[in-house]
């Protein structure tokens, strides 16, 4: 594949969804296609683009459901699903264990869903770097 599909979602059931070409971020491809997110520092310092793993598609022999998919409540590693460009400074190493990505430096490693919006980054507080 040259790339993966993330699915960004917005409260009030907005979603949609973007090629990623490898090498590519989540916020250059959004932005390619016409997709508003937010951003500022574009290198992984502040936390104006963050988003968080809502599910991931995996391969089908590992465990997840009949689709390869996983969706659950409980909360889903970002790295199970992105690599990052630089180091995602301003999240904590929970934060990301708890499926929160910054979407300027992120690139895909599958196929997945991401909740994006001001709830999100709510949800996270301030950066330690503002």
């Amino acid at each position: 594949m040259i790339g993966h599909e993330v699915t960004l979602e917005w409260p009030g059931h907005r979603r949609r969804t973007v090629m990623v070409p490898s090498q590519e971020t989540v916020l250059e491809a959004a932005s390619r296609a016409g997709v508003r997110l937010p951003y500022d520092c574009r290198s992984g310092t502040c936390i104006t683009c963050v988003g968080r793993l809502l599910s991931l598609e995996r391969e089908a022999d590992s465990g997840e459901d009949e689709d390869g998919t996983t969706d659950s409540d409980e909360p889903l590693d970002a790295a199970l699903a992105f690599d990052y460009r630089s180091p995602p400074e301003a999240l904590t190493d929970q934060e990301r264990a708890d499926g929160y990505v910054l979407l300027c430096i992120a690139t895909p490693r599958a196929d997945c869903r991401v909740r994006v919006g001001p709830m999100v980054r709510a949800e996270v507080g301030d950066s330690p770097w503002s």
